[in-house]
């Protein structure tokens, strides 16, 4: 195995085209445990640690640009009035230790459908920055998840950074583990309120191939909240809106059984976490919008 260290990110780049089978690593809480447990065995590994601009971010007017190395620990400490949903979602990653190393960039470029980043991605409509010494382009995060841990990224292309949307709304996260920390998800949900295009965005990890959406469940959610007025009367949403959003997002999920959990109970969680972090964000966006007393 050969190690390939470049001292920036042109240097990256070049070194990523003339060798596309190049495994990059960051922070490595992921490519290394492949590695430890022979699982994997790259020709090349291509460290990215000298690329100081990956651990980089910038909050724009409507947006935030995420370096692809910012750790979890920062986004906890920095980004959490822009990124909420982001934020809830780094704090169940792992341990302190491994929070300080690893970044959502390593999370894309692995593309587990058990990533604790994806579903607050997917809920907050990010695009994902590729680059290659080609050009650079905007992955959007609907069409970057191809397959089990396959993504769009082209063989020479390297994640440079992820721009999300700064919350206009209420964002959630929540997850489903066989203990408090150090655990792969058993399941994973994540809901954003977006009330400047009254609709709802919705992720959801470790229940499908991939992470994905509930479409579907947004679709009634936005036509209920539509139709009742909620937005602007600040209702209380009914349980019987509250069930079916939740049976829907059950439904989204295609899951395995496994040694972390079976598929109904994946499907019946997904439905708990879809219900709670709906009441959480909506109970969220009555106080915000001064509608407390409003029933």
């Amino acid at each position: 195995m050969d190690f390939l260290r470049p001292a920036g990110w042109e240097e990256a780049l070049a070194a990523k085209a003339e060798h596309p089978t190049a495994v990059p690593i960051a922070g490595g809480t992921d490519v290394m445990v492949e590695i430890n447990f022979d699982h994997r065995r790259p020709e090349y590994l291509l460290d990215l640690n000298r690329v100081g601009e990956l651990s980089e971010w910038e909050v724009g007017e409507e947006s935030v640009r995420l370096g692809a190395s910012v750790p979890y620990t920062q986004i906890m400490e920095n980004l959490r009035g822009e990124l909420p949903g982001l934020a809830l979602a780094s704090h169940t990653v792992a341990s302190p230790q491994i929070r300080n190393r690893g970044g959502v960039g390593g999370n894309l470029g692995t593309a587990s459908p058990a990533g604790d980043a994806h579903p607050a991605l997917l809920a907050a409509g990010a695009e994902v920055e590729a680059e290659s010494v080609r050009g650079s382009r905007l992955i959007p995060i609907d069409a970057f998840y191809t397959g089990v841990k396959r993504n769009a990224l082209a063989p020479d292309e390297l994640i440079r950074a992820v721009h999300i949307k700064k919350a206009d709304g209420p964002q959630q996260y929540s997850k489903v583990g066989t203990r408090n920390a150090m655990v792969i998800a058993v399941c994973a949900f994540g809901l954003a309120l977006h009330p400047a295009t009254r609709t709802v965005r919705t992720g959801i990890g470790s229940a499908a191939p991939t992470p994905v959406r509930a479409r579907t469940a947004e679709e009634f959610l936005n036509a209920a909240l539509d139709e009742g007025g909620f937005w602007d009367n600040g209702r209380i949403i009914t349980p019987s809106v509250a069930k079916q959003f939740a049976d829907l997002c059950s439904a989204a999920c295609n899951p395995i059984d496994d040694v972390r959990g079976t598929a109904s109970y994946r499907r019946h969680a997904v439905g708990v976490m879809a219900r709670r972090t709906l009441t959480w964000t909506w109970e969220s966006y009555r106080g915000t919008a001064g509608t407390e007393g409003v029933a």
